[in-house]
């Protein structure tokens, strides 16, 4: 059984706070705590199917590797935010690595341990497939910045996306983002000096303030404005 100093963390998730007793004790009874020190997975590209995972404490990186070998950074979570579960649908391999990027504490739902439960529970699949849906949401959005905004705009949305945790947080509290330029180059698909020429422009309109290794965002508001505006805001 997971220990009880968990539970109030699993609370704090949205997709998780929301789910019926049932499923929640279920995962409080058969769920097992990983220790993950840094650059160590919870699994790679192409790995069978094995379970989904809650980070709990320390950061894990999302990511999958080109042709060239080379790292494309999709995100990087923190907690608390649940992966691994778009492969439980299909069973198809997994189709990117989950790396920690720090010492982190993960909580891992085994698939026999699923399977006990969506036979018991037919009913979990719908809070599953909310789960999976998630994710696709922010894929889509994600997409559309690509195509319809400026890059600054592009930049205001990820940083947003990283303060919501995805989808995973209700109401923002914490407005200290831990990521480098480097790696948000890296997810922008840019350069890092562009990168922090686009942080210098959102410092002066005092958006944000950029510390080593981390941004404080000063202007939430302002920021969502820039991430999801229509016009010609930002460009």
């Amino acid at each position: 059984m997971l220990d009880i100093k968990f539970h109030a963390d699993l609370q704090r998730n949205l997709w998780f706070s929301q789910l019926p007793i049932f499923f929640q004790n279920f995962i409080f009874e058969n769920a097992k705590l990983l220790h993950l020190e840094k650059n160590q997975a919870a699994f790679y590209v192409g790995d069978t199917f094995d379970g989904i995972y809650a980070l709990l404490e320390g950061s894990v990186e999302i990511s999958s590797t080109d042709e060239h070998g080379n790292t494309i950074l999709i995100a990087i979570f923190e907690p608390i935010n649940w992966f691994g579960e778009i492969s439980l649908v299909d069973q198809s391999p997994r189709s990117h690595h989950a790396i920690a990027i720090k010492s982190s504490k993960i909580l891992y739902l085994s698939q026999k341990n699923l399977d006990i439960l969506l036979n018991q529970y037919p009913k979990a699949w719908y809070f599953l497939a909310q789960l999976i849906s998630q994710k696709l949401r922010f894929a889509f959005l994600e997409l559309n910045a690509i195509h319809s905004r400026s890059l600054l705009q592009h930049l205001a949305q990820r940083l947003n996306f990283i303060l919501q945790g995805y989808g995973n947080i209700e109401n923002v509290e914490n407005f200290v983002i831990q990521v480098s330029q480097e790696k948000l180059a890296q997810m922008l698909a840019c350069s890092r000096q562009t990168i922090n020429q686009l942080l210098q422009d959102l410092e002066k309109k005092k958006v944000v303030e950029v510390s080593f290794g981390k941004i404080i965002i000063k202007d939430y508001e302002q920021l969502k404005e820039m991430a999801y505006s229509t016009g010609l805001f930002g460009k």
